[in-house]
């Protein structure tokens, strides 16, 4: 069986919320950094919990660049190339509720999307599951991404968090 690591989503606010490990640790920080023209919105993952996990790769942020009234805009990686929203939910068929995106190491990966529950999958593989937690919980989510997940987790942290702001804010794609 393969290991898998719990991050808890603490905080509901969808542009300014953190991931802790099952030690408390800080694994990732989503916050708003500016709002005076168009949103802009950072995920960084944290020394704390990424020094654990010696195979993590990737870029240690991104940022969220939104158009006009939140409107689809451009996400970086790191010091990357800008990459539109849209590029990172697509869709294949119309009635879908999959979007796909391509991560840096040229994988498509495919998120199912729902506002209780996410599913990652690599192929046929979840890589992540994301689920919204019982009311009687201390936290807001739970976050389950397997070992295989490890080597794209920033990437899975920035779609998993466009996909629910998407989702919220009712883009039609």
């Amino acid at each position: 069986m393969s290991t898998s690591y719990v991050l808890l989503q603490f905080g509901s606010d969808l542009f300014s919320h953190r991931f802790e490990d099952l030690e408390s640790r800080p694994a990732f920080t989503v916050m708003t950094v500016d709002q005076q023209a168009n949103l802009i919105v950072h995920i960084a993952r944290e020394a704390a919990w990424s020094q654990q996990h010696p195979e993590i790769m990737g870029p240690r942020n991104s940022y969220l660049y939104f158009g006009p009234s939140k409107a689809p805009g451009y996400l970086v990686y790191g010091n990357g190339p800008e990459v539109a929203m849209v590029n990172h939910l697509r869709h294949k068929k119309d009635a879908s509720i999959s979007r796909y995106f391509t991560a840096q190491n040229g994988k498509e990966l495919k998120w199912k999307v729902s506002p209780q529950k996410m599913e990652c999958l690599d192929g046929r593989s979840t890589v992540a599951t994301w689920e919204l937690s019982q009311p009687e919980d201390v936290f807001s989510a739970r976050l389950t991404i397997k070992h295989s997940g490890l080597t794209m987790v920033t990437e899975i942290l920035t779609t998993l968090s466009l996909n629910r702001m998407a989702l919220h804010l009712d883009w039609k794609l």
